[in-house]
């Protein structure tokens, strides 16, 4: 299972519940649309957006490997 969301400190965000989902096919996908593991959160972080279209297609991708997603098109709010 993995959470999309955009995140203004880190981008755009695909974590993954547990390391078991992050399968070879997976990472590689991920690698591929330009995103990098951040050991600090645990998930694969893409700095260039945060725009609610591109989590929605990383979604879909990570749905078409066979993942159940979560995802959510607006930050959180900081307080």
């Amino acid at each position: 299972m993995f959470l999309v969301t955009p995140d203004p400190a880190h981008g755009l965000v695909a974590a993954p519940q547990s390391s078991d989902d992050l399968t070879p096919a997976t990472e590689q996908s991920l690698a591929d649309q330009g995103f990098a593991w951040n050991s600090d959160i645990e998930a694969y972080t893409r700095q260039a957006d945060h725009d609610p279209a591109a989590v929605d297609d990383i979604a879909g991708m990570l749905r078409e490997l066979g993942h159940y997603v979560f995802s959510v098109n607006k930050p959180p709010p900081r307080s």
